[in-house]
């Protein structure tokens, strides 16, 4: 099974409609958070026709409007701020935020753990038997240490149940490539 994994969408409207073009052969889709405004429900949901599970971030601050949408479309399902499941036989937990994750990672109770918030891409092993993955920002922008906005390339990653790993993916000029 091929799970989509992104995350800080941010209302970046442009570079959501590239990453769900490329992520068409993917079972399902996870958010981890940061949609923003409601209106990214009806792309992400008209974009992705396949189950989208989506957990709550620091700027989800529409929550009535966002989860009225929802509403309208059989294949999205609303999270909560976490969410842990399992897919193919893999147990996964989802969360917005990296301290959260990371802790949860710690426990080595789950198979994969993704989480977004910092805008950073990771992928990475907390422990053998568990991943834990940020797939970055589909907005393209991260914060450095004196909080000033610097653009990256937004990410996003497709996971795979049957080995436990991620493949990252940029978006540069509006064209998909292997994240290294």
């Amino acid at each position: 099974m091929q799970i989509a994994v992104l995350s800080d969408i941010h209302d970046h409207v442009q570079n959501l409609a590239v990453a769900l073009g490329a992520i068409g052969q993917a079972d399902c889709l996870i958010c981890c958070g940061d949609l923003c405004s409601p209106f990214i429900v009806d792309q992400l949901a008209r974009g992705f026709p396949k189950p989208i599970h989506i957990v709550f971030g620091n700027n989800d601050a529409d929550l009535f409007r966002i989860t009225a949408k929802t509403a309208r479309y059989p294949n999205l399902r609303l999270r909560g701020e976490f969410f842990e499941e399992e897919f193919e036989g893999r147990r996964i937990a989802v969360n917005h935020f990296d301290n959260i994750a990371t802790a949860i990672s710690r426990a080595g109770h789950h198979d994969a753990v993704f989480f977004g918030h910092n805008h950073i891409f990771q992928n990475a092993r907390a422990s053998v038997r568990t991943l834990l993955l940020n797939p970055g920002s589909i907005m393209g922008c991260q914060l450095d240490a004196e909080a000033n906005q610097r653009l990256v390339p937004p990410t996003f990653a497709l996971y795979d149940t049957a080995t436990n790993t991620a493949q990252g993916y940029r978006i540069v000029n509006g064209a998909v490539e292997l994240h290294s």
